[in-house]
């Protein structure tokens, strides 16, 4: 663990993960931007799911380099992260399925997106989350998901819109095995330390 925390808490690793997660965040938004134009002001900050995952790891960073915990922010990243990250890929594999070709953009959505969902993971020893911490993160994270299939604010993906439903029904299993996994990793871990 020594050599771990070595590495993963070195300032200057920290530093240089906050710049790429900090230019990811507002590639991110601007991505979402055509999106956002068109969504109603009180969706607003449901729709950009990925770039607001990132924010919250962002945030997250900023405190590590303080030599704090943010808690609240740690348990809304590490289940976004995972989450987008994973749906993302998801997504872009399916859409290749289906056309048979990727555009390179979509090659680095996927790289970028699998790379939130590891670092999530290789923070965990880090994170303070409690339970409660893990349940907001859960209203949260179950929210955005009936915003986005109910309200339909979901992420505009091409041809996949055909699969909504299922789609849907998906990110909604996904969002249960994040928090879960948030639960198995680190807040069944506090539970047995405390």
């Amino acid at each position: 663990m020594t050599i771990y925390k070595a590495l993963f808490m070195d300032k200057r690793f920290l530093l240089l993960l906050f710049v790429i997660n900090l230019l990811g965040t507002v590639y991110g938004y601007l991505w979402y931007d055509s999106q956002l134009s068109v969504t109603p002001a009180k969706f607003l900050i449901f729709v950009p799911d990925s770039p607001t995952a990132s924010l919250f790891f962002v945030i997250v960073l900023l405190f590590f380099i303080l030599d704090k915990n943010a808690p609240y922010i740690e348990a809304l990243a590490f289940v976004t992260l995972v989450k987008y990250g994973i749906w993302a890929v998801v997504m872009n594999g399916l859409t290749f399925l289906m056309n048979g070709s990727l555009s390179p953009v979509a090659f680095m959505l996927i790289i970028s997106h699998g790379a939130m969902a590891v670092q999530a993971v290789l923070y965990t020893p880090f994170y303070k989350i409690r339970l409660r911490h893990l349940v907001v993160a859960a209203v949260w994270t179950l929210h955005n998901d009936v915003i986005d299939y109910v309200f339909e604010m979901m992420p505009v993906y091409g041809d996949l819109m055909d699969y909504m439903n299922e789609i849907g029904y998906f990110t909604f299993w996904l969002s249960i095995f994040s928090i879960g996994l948030v639960y198995f990793m680190n807040v069944r871990k506090t539970f047995s330390e405390s």
